[in-house]
């Protein structure tokens, strides 16, 4: 599929108010957020996101004007979308926030929302913060393209000190992919539960990224799919050598070297050689990283994404 015919797979509802958006003011994104919040029931789903081991989908959780406007940030970002392919574990497109900081601020102000992190809080019963401004996984754009863009199964593992919530909203699909997961799988006294959902433009996936194990499933010919992901933490705090590895698996498995190490560029070549120089060391850490949901398909005889 042809990269600019973004607007061309959204639906029609979508469509229309996204091109009344373009022509009009930006919508305030924590004032949007907090109008629509008053809708939900909070106990029922807080009880559902417990029962589930934190895990919650709701599939109409954007106001449509949010949704257009997302629409737009991701069409206006479709130049700077970063492919990448790892043998038997994913292959597809991203643009990290370094990127959307400069070229789409709505995302980020949505990111930011108080409206949208005290519910979340009322959700996961813990207190919530922003990731650092070094994070590049933030928040972040996933964009399915090509035939064959896929995640494998995997963990959205916490490089920091405490516990990191997903929360993924999906921007527009015309894909056969599915969000294929596991809930319960660090459970003993559970068995492990499989679903699969198919997320439409303004749904929303929020989950302990340490709890479930997951994977997207293979986009085909002529489908695209583009989803937007945040990450929320109860402690912001990391150390150093896993700040390392975690640029560099962003680096080699997500947004590419410009994006995640752009804003290190000012301060010049010593920090350049540096930071190659422990790339090395990271390496022998990053290798079973990334590839460490590959390995455990293997060991455990499940069929892998190819």
């Amino acid at each position: 599929m042809n990269m600019h015919t973004l607007n061309d797979v959204i639906s029609p509802t979508i469509r229309d108010i996204t091109s009344s958006v373009s022509s009009a003011a930006v919508p305030n994104a924590d004032h949007v957020v907090a109008t629509r919040m008053r809708e939900f029931d909070m106990p029922r789903l807080k009880q559902q996101f417990t029962d589930q081991d934190a895990f919650l989908y709701l599939d109409d959780f954007l106001l449509p004007e949010v949704t257009a406007q997302l629409v737009n940030s991701a069409t206006d970002l479709l130049p700077e979308v970063n492919r990448n392919y790892l043998p038997g574990h994913k292959q597809g497109g991203s643009v990290s926030r370094h990127t959307i900081d400069a070229k789409a601020p709505f995302i980020a102000e949505l990111y930011r929302s108080k409206a949208l992190i005290a519910w979340l809080e009322q959700i996961t019963g813990d207190q919530l913060q922003v990731s650092p401004t070094d994070d590049p996984h933030a928040y972040a754009l996933y964009y399915y393209t090509k035939p064959g863009d896929h995640i494998g199964w995997h963990y959205d593992t916490s490089f920091y000190n405490g516990r990191r919530y997903t929360v993924l909203l999906a921007v527009t699909d015309n894909s056969s992919c599915k969000l294929e997961y596991e809930l319960y799988t660090r459970r003993k006294d559970r068995a492990n539960e499989p679903g699969s959902i198919r997320i439409q433009p303004g749904g929303l996936v929020a989950f302990d990224g340490d709890k479930l194990r997951h994977r997207v499933t293979p986009a085909g010919s002529n489908e695209m799919r583009v989803s937007l992901t945040f990450e929320y933490l109860t402690d912001p705090n990391m150390r150093p050598w896993r700040r390392v590895i975690s640029n560099f698996k962003d680096a080699i498995a997500y947004f590419g070297f410009r994006q995640v190490f752009r804003q290190f560029a000012w301060q010049g070549s010593t920090l350049f050689v540096a930071s190659w120089g422990l790339a090395i060391a990271a390496l022998f850490h990053l290798v079973p990283l990334v590839f460490g949901d590959v390995i455990y398909e293997l060991l455990s005889h499940r069929a892998l994404v190819l």
